[in-house]
């Protein structure tokens, strides 16, 4: 499997594969294992998906950084890879951090896929 470099690669490649709504499914049922409310409706445009998940990553991290770990550790993100990323712009990091996300949660769906 290549991991998509791009959020745009990513979503043309859910697209392409019919996989978008079980993208969005799957971040539906880690977000809720996390404890986190937040539920994205299968339909959300791309576009709208990377602008909430940005923003909810951002509001963990300066508001609630112990839910922002147990949502990382449920989803399985390498620790590594975060602790790769420049942390001294929030901001950028929270973007950095939600792209890291939506790779993962990819990758679990696109092997629910194939396996």
């Amino acid at each position: 499997m290549q991991v998509p470099t791009t959020f745009e690669n990513l979503v043309e490649e859910a697209h392409q594969l019919q996989l978008y709504k079980k993208l969005v499914q799957q971040l539906n049922k880690d977000f809720l294992l996390a404890n986190i409310d937040l539920d994205f409706h299968e339909d959300i445009l791309p576009t709208s998906l990377k602008l909430l998940l940005h923003e909810t990553v951002y509001k963990l991290i300066q508001e609630k950084f112990s839910e922002y770990l147990n949502l990382l550790y449920i989803i399985d993100v390498s620790e590594n890879k975060v602790k790769a990323l420049d942390g001294n712009d929030t901001l950028k990091l929270s973007e950095e951090v939600a792209f890291l996300i939506l790779k993962r949660e990819w990758q679990k769906v696109w092997y629910k896929n194939h396996y």
